[in-house]
């Protein structure tokens, strides 16, 4: 008898240490990544205030293109204050505990801000199609009115696309411990993210394709152009020594040229003639810039199409398959999406001289200031 009982006592003690050891593991797993999410969040509200602030102060990025940047790097900073934070809180603690109100303003706050901000990328996208393939007109028409509208535009259909879960939502009296899209309405899951993801991405690819083709041709059309404008300058020089690299001297005189030595150059004109490719050397820049545009704006879709499209077909999955929901897999495509907010700031800034400069301006000036 005394046996079982110290056999039952020690199985008791067992069980208890298990618990205790499966206790810290998952308190140690829920802080790191805790802290994960918090530096996420953190990184992605400091790249785009970044972008922001780099846009905001320098004149030179003052222009209807970067306004179109600078209004995507609102969207996704937008998206690290009012969507990332609160998601990593839930994330973390898996359950809700923050009411009803304050689920309905972040699910609608999630909706329309991820929304928004893939729809500026095809806004972006559809601002470089009609810069590339109709310049002169396009130049005219590529005003910060114009650009205004179009980001208009893409917040109209994003508000548009999270209105819908407000009508047949059903006001629950017990304590709300979770907080998810519903997803029995089938219709609009499926107009959501056909609106939100998958007609857009179909849009970025189509002017993608475009936009690329244009490009190859612009510049195969500047390796195959023979080099006939040129610029030739001449300039009249009088008592100077001809330069050797990149002038032609053509020295004329009362002198013999074989008595012509450094104490009678005083006596000696020389027409310098400068030889300058400046219209072949603008030309090449030009599609140097354009190469680097399109190469940006094809990582920008690589890098969307790899955050967003997980996350897009599990939502589309889910209703058909209520089997394959896994809350686990939800977030992590979750956060992969989010990712994409914090991704679109280091390309743009990565990869644009302009901005490059303008960036270490601006850190120079705040370490100056501090």
């Amino acid at each position: 008898g005394r046996n079982l009982l110290n056999i039952s006592t020690n199985d008791t003690h067992a069980n208890f240490t298990s618990k205790a050891e499966e206790k810290d593991a998952n308190l140690a797993f829920q802080a790191g990544l805790a802290v994960t999410l918090a530096l996420i969040t953190f990184a992605t509200t400091l790249s785009n205030a970044f972008v922001i602030a780099t846009i905001y102060q320098s004149r030179k990025l003052h222009t209807p293109a970067n306004f179109l940047i600078a209004s995507l790097a609102v969207t996704d900073l937008l998206v690290s204050i009012l969507v990332m934070p609160i998601s990593a809180l839930y994330t973390v603690s898996q359950t809700w505990t923050l009411g009803q109100v304050v689920c309905d303003i972040w699910l609608s706050s999630d909706i329309t801000c991820c929304t928004a901000s893939i729809l500026h990328l095809c806004v972006i996208a559809l601002d470089r199609y009609w810069a590339i393939t109709d310049a002169v007109e396009y130049s005219k028409k590529r005003t910060p009115g114009r650009a205004a509208g179009m980001i208009a535009t893409a917040w109209v259909i994003a508000i548009s696309i999270s209105l819908p879960p407000f009508f047949w939502r059903q006001v629950k009296a017990e304590e709300v411990t979770s907080c998810n899209v519903n997803t029995d309405h089938i219709f609009y899951t499926i107009y959501s993210t056909f609106g939100a993801f998958y007609i857009p991405t179909l849009l970025l690819i189509a002017l993608y394709g475009r936009i690329y083709v244009e490009a190859r041709k612009r510049i195969l059309k500047q390796s195959h152009n023979k080099p006939g404008k040129r610029l030739t300058s001449a300039h009249l020089i009088t008592n100077s020594p001809g330069s050797v690299a990149s002038t032609t001297s053509l020295n004329y005189g009362t002198n013999d040229c074989s008595s012509c030595d450094t104490t009678s150059s005083a006596s000696v004109s020389q027409v310098k003639v400068t030889v300058s490719d400046a219209l072949l050397e603008k030309k090449r820049i030009s599609a140097a810039r354009e190469k680097k545009a399109t190469k940006t704006l094809g990582i920008i879709l690589g890098a969307y199409i790899i955050c967003w499209l997980p996350f897009f077909i599990y939502t589309l999955l889910v209703p058909v398959c209520e089997s394959c929901f896994h809350p686990e897999l939800f977030d992590i495509f979750t956060w992969l999406g989010y990712l994409n907010s914090l991704i679109n700031p280091i390309i743009y800034t990565m990869s644009n001289e302009d901005f490059k400069q303008a960036f270490h301006k601006l850190i120079r000036f705040r370490c100056c200031r501090a």
